[in-house]
């Protein structure tokens, strides 16, 4: 049954950066008739440039914090002349104030020598707040009556500063009064993804795929028909394109699979983001802008069933791989807490765990540059122990990267590691750990960095083009 509702878009970074990109972003949206809502992203490389401007700041040179601000406000100023000419005065009058605010924000934070979580988030919402109104302005400009509106007051959330949960209740009631009623009178709002506020007005931002998320809460709030994400790419892929030249885009992925590609290295969004929308029964479809006739992929919550047994294989670098072995281990209870407590202590991800079933050896990996250090860490906790040599080492093995195949279809078929360790030895690559969730939707190895191409390419012609 199809849904009705309105449609929600979100546009990212690199889709709102120059004339071209936010051209495309107009006649997408104006092919469509109806209720229409529009989320985007600061452009590209803005953020990061807050970012530094924050940390300029927070050393204490205001001046090299402003001059990062006015290098920004100088590249909106000409996007809105190429994009509005002489009709771009509103606009232009909007950035000019938001970057003498911003300007004076950092001033302070120059002064204090510290940048808290809060002013921080203020300033990050500089990107959104200068885009929307450019995008808005545009859409007007041909011939589809827009307004920017600013997140903030709209998507509530609570005050984790930097990383802020929306909630949904107040959300919903703040959309219900200010979204809906725009809507029905013909107008597309165009709201800043990645920011919001909390009850009281003050700024926050979402945090990793933020613009995701907000597109993705607004739905839900909404009861959307659909959510459409607009990127670079043409939806999620079989394989890295640049590691796999003949990867395919996936027509359908589950909320599941889309997880585990994330957390691997797939870098088209981040599946929490679109939780919202998901939970809600909504569909979400990952588009290109720059090809929107190609169908993308749309995450569900899941997909009809089809004779694929991995979906994709992706991959992740950059690692490292460390171990705790020792036969004084083996049966020895509490020790794999103060292997894990140790890794919490010192604030390191861990992306993987592998252990022996006779207790012998835990395996960790771990982002490269947490390596070091979580090996001094561990040295430390277990001193007394290899000193009498209950613990025989703490091991580094790096670079090192995870390969991954993923996909619901390996749920109860017999056979697919069978393949795919076939398909590695094939290729000669060294496989150094070995994990499997319980769910049977990932397969995942660790080889050397230099292996890496090989071992992706290897699993995806096993089972995309045998």
């Amino acid at each position: 049954m199809s849904r009705t509702g309105p449609l929600v878009f979100k546009f990212g970074g690199t889709s709102v950066a120059s004339p071209p990109a936010i051209a495309s972003v107009v006649k997408i949206v104006a092919a469509e008739q109806g209720e229409r809502l529009v989320v985007v992203s600061a452009t590209a490389g803005t953020t990061d440039a807050l970012v530094q401007a924050a940390q300029q700041a927070a050393g204490g040179d205001a001046m090299a914090a402003q001059a990062t601000i006015e290098r920004l406000s100088e590249q909106h100023r000409n996007l809105i002349a190429d994009l509005l000419g002489v009709n771009g005065a509103d606009v232009l009058g909007e950035v000019v104030d938001l970057t003498e605010r911003t300007i004076a924000l950092l001033r302070s934070v120059a002064l204090l020598r510290e940048c808290s979580p809060r002013s921080l988030d203020a300033i990050l919402s500089y990107g959104e707040r200068v885009s929307a109104p450019i995008v808005a302005a545009t859409l007007s400009a041909n011939g589809v009556a827009a307004e920017a509106l600013s997140a903030e007051g709209l998507l509530i959330t609570d005050d984790a500063f930097g990383h802020a949960n929306p909630i949904a209740e107040l959300t919903r009631e703040r959309v219900a009064a200010q979204i809906l009623p725009r809507m029905r009178y013909g107008t597309v709002p165009v709201v800043t993804g990645f920011v919001g506020s909390t009850a009281d007005g003050v700024t926050t931002t979402l945090g990793r795929g933020g613009s995701d998320y907000s597109a993705a809460v607004l739905a839900a709030a909404l009861d959307a028909r659909e959510c459409r994400i607009f990127t670079d790419v043409s939806g999620v892929y079989s394989a890295d394109p640049r590691i796999v030249p003949d990867a395919k885009p996936l027509p359908a992925i589950s909320y599941a699979e889309a997880a585990e590609l994330s957390y691997f290295g797939a870098k088209v969004l981040h599946p929490r983001t679109v939780l919202p929308a998901v939970e809600a029964g909504i569909p979400v479809r990952i588009l290109n802008t720059f090809a929107p006739d190609e169908p993308g992929t749309t995450i569900a919550a899941s997909t009809p069933k089809d004779d694929t047994v991995v979906k994709a294989t992706t991959s992740l670098g950059g690692l490292g791989m460390v171990t705790v072995q020792g036969a004084g281990m083996s049966g020895v209870p509490g020790f794999a807490a103060r292997v894990f407590d140790t890794t919490a202590a010192e604030q390191v991800s861990v992306l993987m765990i592998s252990q022996a079933s006779s207790e012998n050896s835990i395996c960790l990996v771990v982002p490269n540059e947490s390596v070091k250090p979580l090996e001094s860490a561990l040295r430390k906790m277990f001193s007394k122990e290899l000193a009498r040599h209950d613990v025989e080492k703490v091991a580094i093995e790096a670079p090192v990267a995870i390969v991954s195949a993923v996909g619901e279809g390996m749920r109860g078929t017999p056979g697919v590691a069978a393949r795919l360790f076939s398909a590695i030895a094939r290729a000669k690559v060294n496989v150094l750990a070995i994990a499997q969730g319980s769910s049977e939707l990932n397969i995942s190895l660790v080889v050397h960095e230099k292996d890496r191409e090989t071992a992706v390419r290897a699993v995806h012609r096993e089972f995309h083009e045998s």
